[in-house]
């Protein structure tokens, strides 16, 4: 959640989804567009829930775990190949580092110390940084004036969220920090994706699919290091991990390939606007968590300026966009 981008894979150009001879019966567009946004709007409060029982990279670890046995699951039903080449597993090793393991992680430890609603409104930054990057990064991208006030003005928002004018007091500054490298790491994620990824042959799904399982391998070999074997499995905790990687990964994931599939990735980047007001309504309904008005007024500024950056007249040819083609955040 998640995130939330899909979590974080780019559609290389020159691929194609596989799409079956015989249409399938899906329920309306619209309620997968609803449940995808659900899903992740949850996945910080999920991300909170598991971080009361495990430690950060055990949570993350689960959720990489079960998100990855949901996709592998799809693969087999639908028959897909893993990547053949090396050098394209080479590329998504580094690739689930920066748009999974890293971001994942670093969410799960900001929860420690910050509320699951200043957590999901930091991930709404992600398109910020995305464009703010690819300025820098694809010589292509070339900067417009609706653009460039859009990332202006998404940075006015994260200070008026972060309560800037008070000296950000009450504010955990490494927590807060975490959560957003977090959403900075997407986009770091999806222009390496971009430049090395393109023409693979691969289909979405199997590049997702293999990306999660590098992913999960890569804090397999961090958990030992830096945790031990719980004593004890908490009900509440368990459940929520198992929730963030089976449907805030997994599941999600599939709704998202759909929604691309069907409606194109214009309408389906749209779920971004909504998951950080639906993990807002989550933590202070759900969980209890306090809400200053400057968060909810910072949280529409910065949905404002993501929202210029990404618009059809600013959208530049060398945007980098993740599988359902949004800059956006995959929590």
């Amino acid at each position: 959640m998640s995130a939330p981008s899909a979590p974080g894979i780019l559609r290389p150009s020159g691929t194609s989804p596989r799409t079956s001879a015989t249409p399938r019966r899906t329920p309306d567009w619209r309620l997968r567009f609803l449940a995808l946004s659900l899903i992740w709007g949850f996945s910080f409060l999920l991300i909170k829930v598991g971080t009361h029982g495990y430690a950060p990279f055990q949570v993350t670890f689960g959720r990489l775990l079960f998100g990855t046995a949901v996709l592998a699951a799809a693969m087999a039903v639908r028959r897909e190949r893993l990547p053949r080449s090396a050098r394209t597993w080479g590329h998504l090793f580094v690739a689930a580092f920066f748009l999974n393991a890293l971001p994942f992680s670093l969410f799960a430890y900001a929860e420690l110390t910050i509320s699951s609603t200043l957590a999901g409104i930091c991930n709404a930054t992600s398109p910020l940084w995305g464009m703010a990057l690819s300025l820098v990064a694809l010589s292509e991208d070339r900067p417009t004036r609706r653009r460039v006030a859009g990332l202006g003005l998404g940075f006015i928002g994260v200070l008026t969220v972060l309560g800037a004018w008070q000296g950000f007091s009450g504010l955990d500054a490494s927590g807060t920090a975490m959560a957003l490298l977090a959403s900075l790491s997407y986009p770091v994620g999806w222009i390496y994706v971009r430049r090395t990824l393109a023409g693979t042959g691969s289909s979405t799904l199997s590049l997702t699919g293999s990306q999660l399982f590098l992913g999960t391998v890569q804090l397999g070999l961090v958990l030992p290091v830096f945790t031990t074997v719980p004593d004890h499995f908490p009900l509440p905790a368990t459940l929520a991990v198992i929730a963030l990687g089976a449907l805030g990964t997994g599941l999600a994931v599939l709704l998202q390939y759909g929604l691309v599939e069907e409606v194109g990735p214009t309408t389906a980047q749209m779920v971004t606007y909504f998951i950080p007001v639906i993990a807002t309504a989550a933590g202070v309904t759900l969980l209890g968590e306090r809400l200053s008005w400057n968060t909810p007024v910072g949280a529409l500024v910065v949905l404002a300026g993501a929202a210029l950056t990404r618009s059809r007249a600013s959208a530049g040819r060398g945007t980098p966009r993740g599988a359902d083609g949004r800059p956006g955040a995959q929590p």
